[in-house]
Parts: structure tokens; sequence; C-alpha cells
């Protein structure tokens, strides 16, 4: 294998990034990570909203904000002013991603749609992020990750039985959209080499990237009639996939859904029994036993810690993990092993963030620095990338542009 370089896959492209909060912002976060320049544009004074999400360092900014923001170049620009707009569009013809996702219709309000540099800047791959695309009926609707995780399938699935959906503690339908749309950028670059330099529109819609997580939900009810209910912590059709109570209160997610598996599962909790009963000899079978296969499984888990549980069965090469807080993840040996954790400098001293997957062992990505304070930048960017002058630099400062 090749040795591991400084180089890393993405260096070379310029990443404009216009988003707020986090399905934009996690798409350029990424391509920063693997080696994009990155330069973000916020608003002056106020800046990203993600500056004062959740818990605040000593300084009054968001942890989430060091993280989300690493390695970008931190610019102001009032975009609400032409001048201001003007500047944007000058970043824009010397990169070569732009990244959006504003409501559909506003960066051709501010004269900044990609029809202008379908004629300007051929070669710029135009990224959108929205709740329910550029284009059909629903494409002006606000669109936040938690109306799209609904609308998109997922929601509707997840829970228990007769009781009210639950939505998972994260914001899963941005950062889903936000990884759809590095797919479709890194796509984009591709194709713009083999296709004499042009770019193309990424169209990504958060409820679309919900909905591709889907699985067999479409065409099990095109072709069965059969619609996905929710059913707590087990997977439909798959039987044993469950978590279980050990007994020191702590919980273990066992996947004993292969045949063989299963068979070790069962002699594993001193159910030979049902090892060998040929009723449970296939998935089909377990699925239509599948309460006497949990409560089994759940009494003998209840006789044992969660420690020694886990001990027996991976002996046994049967599938099985706890249910980790990050205290644990930050505490675990194998997070630590595979770098799962970085260290960065931040005004407050340093900060622990988690690394992005996924590795690359000749090129990997990394985090130069966390994310920066407000306008941080601006001189770098406006004087080193545009090339203004000192005084027109100075002037755009006092009149608020920047």
């Amino acid at each position: 294998m090749p040795s591991p370089t400084d180089a890393r896959p993405l260096e070379g492209i310029r990443v404009l990034e216009l988003g707020q909060l986090i399905a934009g912002p996690f798409a350029g976060c990424v391509l920063g990570y693997f080696g994009a320049e990155v330069i973000k544009v916020e608003p002056p004074g106020s800046g990203d909203a993600l500056r004062n999400w959740r818990v605040l360092d000593e300084d009054g900014t968001s942890y989430w904000w060091r993280s989300m923001s690493r390695n970008k170049r931190c610019v102001t620009v009032n975009m609400r002013e032409q001048r201001g707009r003007d500047l944007v569009h000058r970043l824009a013809l010397k990169s070569d991603v732009l990244i959006e996702n504003f409501r559909p219709g506003t960066m051709e309000k501010w004269g900044l749609g990609p029809e202008r540099y379908a004629a300007e800047h051929r070669a710029l791959v135009y990224a959108r992020i929205s709740g329910y695309g550029q284009s059909g009926p629903y494409s002006q609707r606000p669109g936040f990750a938690s109306a799209c995780e609904a609308f998109g399938g997922f929601r509707y699935i997840n829970g228990y039985p007769g009781e009210t959906p639950v939505r998972p503690n994260l914001s899963m339908g941005d950062t889903l959209a936000a990884m759809n749309a590095v797919i479709g950028i890194l796509l984009a670059l591709l194709a713009r080499g083999r296709l004499g330099g042009l770019g193309q529109v990424v169209d990504v819609a958060i409820y679309e990237a919900v909905y591709n997580m889907l699985e067999s939900v479409v065409p099990e009810y095109d072709g069965a009639g059969v619609v996905r209910e929710p059913s707590g912590s087990t997977l439909t059709g798959i039987v044993p996939t469950n978590t279980y109570r050990c007994a020191d209160g702590r919980f273990v997610v066992i996947g004993g859904n292969g045949d063989s598996i299963f068979k070790r599962l069962m002699r594993e909790a001193g159910r030979e029994d049902l090892a060998e009963d040929p009723r449970l000899a296939n998935n089909a079978g377990r699925v239509a036993h599948q309460r006497e296969v949990d409560d089994a499984i759940a009494a003998w888990t209840a006789t044992l810690d969660a420690d020694r549980v886990f001990a027996r069965l991976e002996q046994a090469a049967v599938p099985a993990g706890p249910l980790y807080s990050v205290r644990e993840m930050v505490e675990d040996p194998h997070f630590k092993a595979r770098g799962m954790f970085e260290t960065v400098n931040v005004r407050a001293g340093t900060l622990r963030v988690p690394a992005i997957t996924p590795r690359l062992d000749t090129t990997p990505g990394r985090t130069d620095f966390g994310g920066s304070e407000l306008g941080a930048h601006n001189h770098e960017v406006f004087r080193g990338v545009l090339g203004l002058a000192q005084e027109e630099f100075d002037q755009l400062v006092a009149t608020g542009v920047i």
C-alpha cells in the first residue's frame, strides 16, 4: 500500500459556501476535511445562527460551530445589499463549487441563480439543498429536517405501534441531505473532467435524502400492498434483532438473524432446544415465532451483566453491541485506535471534535483548525482572492457591506 501523504484528494478545489445552519454547511465541512478550500459567507454582525445553537463555550460560541465550520475561511457579506451580492458573484466566478441552501428562488431573486453561471462560468458546480427540491408543487414550502423526515417516510416507521412517532435526537435529514450533496458534487466534478469542463446543477431535497433510506418499503407496497409500520426496537421481518436488558440494567443489541448465528446464540443462551427446533431453522419461521425467540433471549440476558453478555457472544461469533452514549465512545479503545477524535486549538483552549469518514489510506482527510471567529478571513479573502484595493475594502467595512 502507498504511504499516507499530506496531500488530500480535493486540494485545488475552491468551494463557496452560502448555506446556513446544517445541511449546506455540513456538505462544505466534509469537502473541506478532504482538502477543498472552503470560503464560508455569513451575514455581518450576527453570522450563521449555528454559532449560537446548543451548548456554548466560554466565549459564547457554539461547540457545534467549532466542529461544523472547521477548515473554513469565514467571511462576512451583506447579501441584501447589491454591493454584497456583487462580491459573492465575484467569488463564485473564482470557485469550482457553490453550495446554497436557501428557499428555492432566493438566489434567482438576488441575481445569483445557476442560469447566470451557465453563461458566465460554465465550469461551476452549483449545489442546491432545500426541503422539497427546486421543482414540483411543494418546492416553496419551508423545509426543515423535522418536517422533511416526516414527509420522506422515515418518521412514520420510527417508534412503537400505536404511539406517537419519535425522532432521533439529531437533525438526521439535514445530515443525510449534506452527504447526498457531497456525493452529487463529487460526481459533478468527475463529470466535469470528462465532459469538456462543464459544471452542472446538483439538486438535493432533504425529503429525498430521507426517502433514499427506505430500503424495500416501496417495492413491498407496490408488489404486495404491504405498508411498513413502526416496530419499536425490532426490525420488521428479521428475527432476532432487538435490544435486551441485562442484569446490571444496561442494554445490549443482538443481531442473531443468520441461520447459523441463531443456533450459536441459542446454544450460548442455554436453549439447545430452540437451536435445533425445525420451526426456527430459517428467518421466516423465526418471524412467525418472534415472541418466543425474543422472550428466550431476554430471559438469558437478564441473568448476566452486560460485559459478560458481550464476552460470551463475542466468543460465540454472534453480533452484539452496547448502547453507547458519547461518554462511552470517547473512552472506548476501538474509537481511539481508529482515530475517531481529533483535537483542535480554539480561542478558549483545545477541543475534541469527531473525525470525518470515510478513511483513505493514502490521502486522508484531517482537521486543520476549528470554526473561526466571525469575519476572521475577510482581509485574506477579499484582498487576497478578489484583489480588492485597501481603500475599497475599508469602504465596504465602513458601510457594513462586509
